[in-house]
């Protein structure tokens, strides 16, 4: 019998949501996905050493102050684990901006076109290369500049319909909405203990999104991410990408059942629409939508909590060294 992990990449491309390398190599996703979270579990393994020292020794001889230096250790080292990960895998791999300049467009200009070249100085295809960004109103309009200039991105802490529509407004090559999270905020602000996976809100959400999409005529890629069960998963079958921790992809090996197509850009439909999106809009929408506001709030302190942290191994490093 053909597992349903077998049977989902049949019709949709399935994404690593892991930085560990061996987890990589045992699963061999199309594509792989990173963010300071992952980062720092996979910098505690053996594999990542080598990455950490070359970091250090790179901003090192970059020069600059200790912040400074720091920053550029870090990014380094994003880009050397993305660069083992791409030999890893046949398609692309998403790096992220320090979440700290998600309100801040220049930063984020600065920041990603810097990985770009620190990829470049490692002899990598940029073209397999996604820059990950916070979908705020800043992030977004940084990633329509970034998309100009040939360089794709990943807009990711995506939790509204807003968002997503700011998102293909802008031209960004891919999405990141986050399945898992919606879902927690609701089960925290109900009476409830669980949904159906067909009335999983965040389901209900990404199916809004692709359809919304498909009926329109908009390139920008769906990737379902943060899942924290099967179901959810099984209900986006069809989706353009999923991304995907190891745990469940196991569960999705070990399953044989028969795994049916929920999402099909031939039977898109979609009645949602915004007209023209400026910023005044999106940030009424965003603040309309308490679930919305709270989690990429929440999103962006996480992801931020977890650089400080990477960057305080970094320095213990470079101290030791």
């Amino acid at each position: 019998m053909t597992s349903k992990l077998e049977q989902l990449k049949a019709m949709t491309t399935v994404v690593a949501d892991t930085g560990d390398l061996d987890a990589i190599a045992q699963w061999r996703p199309e594509d792989a996905t990173t963010n300071p979270s992952l980062l720092l579990k996979a910098a505690a393994s053996d594999a990542y050493r080598p990455m950490l020292d070359k970091a250090v020794a790179m901003a090192s001889q970059q020069g600059g102050s200790d912040a400074e230096q720091l920053a550029y250790a870090t990014d380094a080292l994003a880009v050397q684990a993305g660069r083992e990960i791409l030999q890893l895998i046949p398609g692309v791999v998403s790096t992220e901006v320090d979440a700290r300049l998600s309100f801040d467009t220049d930063a984020t200009l600065a920041r990603a076109r810097r990985l770009i070249d620190l990829y470049r100085q490692q002899g990598v295809d940029t073209r397999r290369v996604l820059i990950k960004v916070a979908s705020t109103w800043e992030g977004i309009r940084a990633a329509e500049q970034l998309e100009k200039e040939g360089i794709h991105c990943n807009l990711t802490l995506l939790f509204s319909f807003v968002q997503a529509a700011a998102c293909a407004d802008a031209g960004a090559f891919l999405i990141s909405p986050f399945v898992g999270r919606i879902l927690d905020w609701h089960l925290a602000h109900s009476d409830r203990d669980s949904f159906p996976a067909a009335e999983d809100p965040g389901v209900q959400s990404v199916s809004r999104i692709y359809n919304y999409y498909k009926a329109n005529g908009f390139k920008t890629v769906v990737m379902g991410a943060s899942f924290r069960n099967l179901g959810e998963i099984e209900m986006l079958a069809g989706c353009d990408r999923l991304t995907i921790s190891p745990t469940l992809l196991q569960e999705l090996q070990d399953d044989t059942a028969p795994l049916k197509r929920q999402l099909s850009p031939d039977t898109a439909a979609s009645s949602d629409g915004f007209g023209t999106m400026d910023e005044r809009l999106f940030r009424w929408e965003s603040n309309e939508d308490a679930m919305a506001t709270e989690k990429l709030a929440e999103g962006i302190r996480r992801f931020a909590a977890d650089q400080i942290e990477l960057e305080g191994r970094v320095r213990q490093l470079a101290k030791a060294a």
